[in-house]
């Protein structure tokens, strides 16, 4: 039988929007909505938040997870999120044979998208699944913005290229991160070891700043109104 852990680090510190992981969103702590879908998947035999804080680990518990309380060198604003989760899995007494990452600032995630990574992981040689979507935009046609404040363009032998005639490209939805723990990988998540999970654009928001809160917030109570 496979065994699958989801693993949700969950940082006290916030600068741009304070207490993000526990504020209120829609009538529940935001972390709510991860763990919720974690546990409505039935994947996983634990569901653990790792986190420096008291207040993210009671709220956790009362949600349904774990609460892991991690190291204070792990609990800084430049630590990245594999060692967080390399730390549970090094602490935990269990041995697991998948692992999803799971960020705490997914209200949008549905629990069959975890459900088709999973699948897709355990019938593949792959080492990772994650959740990815498309680019709103043909990146050929971007450009940037000079230090004369003019405009240039990244590739400009597409400026005459028509849209449909471009390939399309993907980005990291950044909601979940699957891995097959019996294998190592010296490739980048977004290499050949890795099968993207593409998700709708309209279930992916990243909230970083109070502008993407309010968006994640509409586009919830959109998607709510007409049914998941």
């Amino acid at each position: 039988m496979d065994r699958a852990v989801a693993i949700i680090p969950a940082r006290g510190g916030s600068k741009r929007i304070p207490r993000k992981n526990i504020k209120d969103f829609h009538g529940k702590p935001l972390i709510a909505y991860s763990i919720e879908t974690a546990i409505e998947s039935n994947l996983f035999e634990r569901v653990i938040v790792s986190t420096d804080d008291l207040e993210i680990a009671s709220i956790a518990k009362k949600y349904g997870a774990e609460a892991y309380i991690r190291p204070k060198e792990l609990a800084n604003d430049y630590t990245a999120t594999q060692p967080v989760v390399d730390n549970v899995l090094e602490n935990i007494d269990t041995k697991y044979d998948y692992c999803c990452t799971l960020y705490a600032t997914a209200p949008l995630l549905q629990s069959k998208y975890l459900i088709e990574g999973f699948e897709k992981l355990k019938n593949s040689n792959a080492i990772n699944t994650f959740s990815a979507t498309t680019m709103p935009f043909p990146i050929q046609r971007t450009f940037k913005i000079n230090k004369n404040g003019r405009c240039e363009m990244f590739t400009p032998e597409f400026y005459s290229t028509r849209s449909q005639d471009l390939e399309e490209a993907y980005q990291d939805a950044g909601e979940f991160y699957w891995t097959k723990l019996s294998k190592k990988s010296d490739k980048i998540m977004f290499g050949e070891d890795s099968i993207p999970i593409i998700l709708p654009r309209y279930l992916v928001q990243d909230i970083d700043t109070l502008e993407d809160w309010k968006r994640a917030e509409i586009a919830y109570e959109i998607i709510n109104r007409r049914g998941r």
